[in-house]
């Protein structure tokens, strides 16, 4: 029975599982914090490593790294950190993104690469960075992803830093349509072309940790993963299907599915990511998902476990109440320095019942939009499969199938992101054609749609959103 790890780097934490090889039980976990903010030094996310790690990993065989995509590593010529990477969250680069749409068009963009370029992707802060900090631009060697550096630490930093085609994919100078970085994108936004990571296959391994092991945590010689972004990690770890669209309610909100074929989407709302598996990923993201519950909770004065009472009292519709829930500024639709905001607001309705029960529904029918945009680029819908933290709530469960107008299934609580990363280990380690079938495990299934409802609630939301950014 050999063991794998998996590892999610993600912005508040790294998690790592040690499952079977063959079934993918898992055998145990273990989280380590990072740094809050929007930037981060990348050895803080391996000291987070190195720390969840201990005592850990002694007998793996093998290890896959997900992290968080998009964000900017920098590295000099030897190979230390010019500056802290700025994450995904980091919206500095909102102006920088906006110019470089403007350099090609949107539709131009995607048909490049698949995305158009938002404050989040990598592109844009390298942009940002080449006109604010020159000095660093100009000792830019090298550029890394989160996973990549992590991926290139465990291997003893190795001379050729590797990537795969997801996470490479997010960073809107390579090409899931072709398999290749486009420098000339890479030098319209940098004004250089630094040394970029080589792209693996799905299950081709990245090397192996060096002869010290990670600091004596892991024995030398471990098969280390290709690793992947941490949305195409937790598609893996899923095993999602055509026909299955998952929404996942972390720090951020986002809805994707696998696809036969590239997306190129020029409103810029459907990033045309590839996957972890050789196929492609369109994917839709928000900035706000389970904190608009948490910070909704701290304004009525209550915990979660009271806001999810208060939002199961409320009707379907809040009462005619409408939360849009742009609390950290909002990537889809684009708009980075926008903030929330309270609709239809009568006497006879400003409860805390209704207001719970709006912020859960706003923040589903943010998602909802993003649903109907990855229909719109030929994707089948047949049901939804609701992940992430905020999944774990009544709440959001009984209204999910009605906002989303489809079946909702709740597979039981794991770490997908992590889950992904080691079934990718496992078929590395492998060495077969596709990835070990593994098992999720009891789900709940939800499928009352209320389709009146539902109209009623996203017509109201949309019309909030319209008057307010009539654009969007």
């Amino acid at each position: 029975m050999p063991k794998v790890a998996g590892v999610d780097s993600s912005t508040q934490s790294c998690k790592i599982v040690v499952a079977d090889a063959d079934t993918g039980e898992v055998l145990d976990e273990r989280v380590a914090a990072h740094p809050d903010g929007t930037e981060c030094p990348p050895d803080a996310w391996w000291s987070a490593l190195r720390e969840a790690a201990e005592g850990l990993l002694d007998d793996v065989a093998a290890i896959g790294v997900a992290g968080q995509q998009h964000g900017m590593v920098t590295l000099d010529e030897a190979g230390e950190v010019v500056r802290p990477a700025l994450l995904w969250n980091d919206t500095r680069s909102a102006a920088a993104a906006l110019r470089l749409v403007q350099l090609l068009g949107p539709a131009g963009w995607a048909e490049a690469v698949g995305s158009v370029p938002l404050a989040s992707m990598t592109v844009s802060k390298l942009a940002w960075l080449a006109e604010h900090e020159p000095a660093n631009a100009e000792r830019v060697a090298r550029v890394m992803l989160p996973h990549d550096y992590l991926t290139w630490e465990l291997c003893g930093r190795p001379d050729q830093p590797v990537t795969d085609r997801g996470d490479a994919s997010g960073t809107a100078y390579w090409s899931p349509v072709t398999g290749d970085y486009r420098t000339d994108l890479l030098q319209l936004a940098l004004g250089r072309t630094p040394e970029l990571p080589k792209v693996l296959g799905p299950a081709e391994p990245a090397g192996e940790t060096g002869s010290a092991g990670l600091n004596g945590v892991v024995g030398p010689g471990t098969l280390v993963s290709a690793g992947t972004g941490d949305n195409m990690g937790a598609a893996l770890g899923l095993g999602i299907e055509p026909g299955d669209v998952v929404v996942s309610l972390g720090t951020s909100g986002t809805v994707f599915a696998v696809h036969d074929k590239p997306s190129t989407d020029p409103t810029g709302i459907v990033a045309g990511f590839a996957d972890a598996t050789g196929r492609f990923l369109p994917l839709v993201c928000t900035l706000n998902a389970a904190r608009v519950l948490t910070a909704t909770a701290n304004m009525l004065g209550v915990d979660l476990a009271g806001l999810e009472r208060l939002a199961r009292e409320a009707a379907p519709g809040a009462g005619g109440l409408v939360l849009l829930p742009y609390l950290d500024g909002e990537r889809t639709p684009n708009l980075p320095d926008a903030a929330g905001s309270l609709h239809n607001l009568r006497r006879g309705t400003m409860t805390p019942a209704n207001m719970a029960r709006a912020a859960v529904e706003g923040m589903l029918c943010g998602l909802a939009d993003g649903l109907d945009a990855v229909r719109a680029q030929g994707v089948t819908v047949r049901r939804v499969l609701l992940i992430g933290g905020a999944a774990r709530s009544e709440a959001v469960r009984s209204a999910a199938p009605t906002v989303f107008g489809v079946p909702v299934t709740v597979p039981p609580p794991a770490e997908y992101v992590a889950l992904g990363a080691a079934r990718q280990a496992a078929w590395a380690l492998a060495g077969s054609a596709a990835p070990p079938s593994w098992s999720l495990g009891e789900s709940v299934v939800r499928d009352e749609v209320d389709e009146a409802a539902g109209e009623r609630i996203r017509s109201a939301y949309a019309q909030a959103r319209t008057a307010l950014h009539p654009g969007d």
